[in-house]
C-alpha cells in the first residue's frame, strides 16, 4: 500500500532514512513518497480504464503545490471547493476545463472567478446557488455547464462528521427539487445543466453504500430520460477508504468491479473525486519524543507535534499507527511499555494516539505517525501561535523541500498591529 518499510530496524521513505530527513529537516515533518502518490492514482486510473473517467483528485485532501503538479502531470483534473484551492489549481498549470468546483457556500466573487476562468463544472448544492451562477454567466455573456448535486439519502458506515449524503446533512439538493430544476431548466438560459453530482462521505471503506446510491441516481436519470432529459455527466465524487490500522477497504479494483456495471448502463461520462485514496499512504508525520512522564494511572510519551499539525485523532478520534523511526530488537531488560503518545497544545483533545506499545522509548526518539497524507497538513492551524510544519518530498533516492517550516515572523505576516 505504500513505500514505507523498515530496513535493518529502520525506518525509510523508498531508499531515503526517515531520521536522516528528521535531523536534516528538523520535527515536526511531513514526509511524502512520490512513488505511493502516483500507484494509488495509477490503481483507480487502470480500475476504470474501461469507461475512460474523468479523474480530478480532490485538493482539499492535500493541496500542496507540488503533490497538485504530480498527479495533473499525469493526467489528472482537480476537484475544488473554494477560490483558494482555484487560485492554487490554476497555478498547477492546469486548464479550467479540467476543474469542477463543489462546496455549499461559493461566494458571488467565487463563482465570477470560476467562470472567468473557463472551469469546465459547478457542482450546484441549492437552488439559490443554481440562480447566482446564471446571473454571473450573464453578466459575463457566459453560457457555464453545471451538475446538480443530489443528496440520495445513504448513510454509509464512517464517521458522522464525513457522512454527507444524508437528508440531514448540509449539502445538495433531494430528488423532488433536483426534479423540479431539470424539467424547469429553460429558465436558466446561462446554463447548461448537464451533469448531476453525488459525494455521499469520505473513509468508506466497501462498496455497497455507493451501489445503492448509484442505483439511486440511475432510476432519477432514466426518469428524466422519459421525458426527453438526457445527462452529459455523471460525477460519483470520491469517498474511497484507505487502512489507517485494521480496516480492509476495498481495493480499486474491487470498487470498480462492483459499480462499472451500473455506471455502464448510463450514456453519460463519469467523473471520479479521489483524494484520500490517492495521497493518504504516501504520507507521515514525523515527530521527536520531548519527554517520557510516567504517574500512577498513565505513561505519557509528549511529543513536538500536536493537534494543530495533525488534527485527526482529535476531530474524529481517528487511529493513525504510530511507529518507532527506529525499532528496539525485544530484550528482557527492554521491557514493553504502554503510552499515550501527546502533545505539547493547551486541550486534554491533543493526542495522536492512546495506550500505544512501544520497546525502549526514550526522550529523543523519533516517531512515525503513519497514514497523515490525506487532510493533514491540509488542515493544520497557527493554534497556539505554532509555526506549521516542513513538507518534504521522497522520489528514490532523492528528496526535496516542498514547503519549507514557517518562522515566528509568519505568524505575524498579515496583521497590522506593529
Amino acid at each position: 500500500m505504500h513505500e514505507f518499510r523498515f530496513v535493518h530496524n529502520k525506518l525509510y521513505c523508498e531508499s531515503v532514512s526517515v531520521k536522516e530527513l528528521a535531523l536534516r529537516y528538523g520535527t515536526p515533518l511531513y514526509i511524502y513518497s512520490k512513488k505511493t502518490l502516483l500507484d494509488h492514482y495509477h490503481k483507480i486510473e487502470d480500475a476504470f480504464k474501461s469507461i475512460k473517467p474523468l479523474i480530478c483528485y480532490s485538493m482539499k485532501a492535500n493541496s500542496n503545490l507540488e503533490i497538485c503538479r504530480i498527479l495533473v502531470k499525469e493526467g489528472a483534473g482537480l476537484d475544488i471547493v473554494s477560490g483558494g484551492e482555484l487560485y492554487k489549481a490554476l497555478k498547477t498549470g492546469l486548464s479550467g476545463s479540467k476543474i469542477v468546483y463543489a462546496g455549499v457556500g461559493k461566494t458571488e466573487d467565487e463563482i465570477k472567478f470560476g467562470i472567468k476562468n473557463n472551469i469546465f463544472l459547478f457542482n450546484v448544492e441549492s437552488l439559490p446557488e443554481l440562480m447566482v451562477i446564471d446571473r454571473v454567466a450573464s453578466a459575463f455573456k457566459k453560457r457555464q455547464s453545471v451538475a446538480i448535486r443530489i443528496n440520495p439519502d445513504i448513510k454509509p458506515k464512517t464517521h458522522r462528521y464525513i457522512v454527507t449524503g444524508r437528508h440531514e446533512n448540509k449539502f445538495g439538493v433531494d430528488f423532488d427539487t433536483a426534479r423540479e430544476i431539470f424539467l424547469n431548466r429553460s429558465r436558466y438560459q446561462n446554463l447548461d445543466i448537464s451533469g448531476i453530482h453525488m459525494h455521499i462521505g469520505s473513509q468508506i471503506v466497501d462498496a455497497r453504500p455507493f451501489v445503492r446510491a448509484i442505483n439511486r441516481m440511475i432510476q432519477f436519470v432514466e426518469m428524466l430520460g422519459s421525458k426527453g432529459i438526457h445527462i452529459k455527466w455523471f460525477d460519483i465524487g470520491g469517498g474511497l477508504g484507505i487502512i489507517y490500522s485494521n480496516e480492509k477497504p476495498q481495493t480499486a479494483k474491487e470498487y470498480a468491479s462492483a459499480i462499472l456495471p451500473l455506471l455502464k448502463r448510463l450514456k453519460a461520462k463519469v467523473i471520479l473525486e479521489p483524494g484520500r485514496f490517492i495521497v493518504g499512504n504516501s504520507g507521515i508525520l514525523v515527530t521527536r519524543v520531548l519527554y517520557i512522564k510516567n504517574t500512577e494511572r498513565k505513561n505519557f510519551a509528549i511529543i513536538d507535534a500536536g493537534m494543530n499539525d495533525l488534527i485527526r485523532p482529535s476531530l474524529y478520534d481517528a487511529y493513525h499507527e504510530i511507529l518507532p523511526v527506529e525499532s528496539v530488537p525485544y530484550t528482557t531488560k527492554e521491557g514493553i511499555s504502554t503510552y499515550d503518545v501527546v502533545g505539547p497544545i493547551c486541550e486534554s483533545g491533543d493526542f495522536m494516539g492512546r495506550d500505544r506499545k512501544f520497546i525502549g522509548l526514550k526522550e529523543g526518539s523519533f516517531l512515525a505517525i503513519m497514514g497523515a497524507g490525506a487532510y493533514g497538513f491540509s488542515m493544520a492551524s497557527n493554534y497556539n501561535l505554532r509555526p506549521r510544519p516542513a513538507e518534504v518530498l521522497v522520489y528514490g533516492k532523492a528528496h526535496r523541500l516542498i514547503r519549507r517550516r514557517e518562522g515566528f515572523s509568519d505568524l505575524l505576516r498579515c496583521e497590522k498591529g506593529l
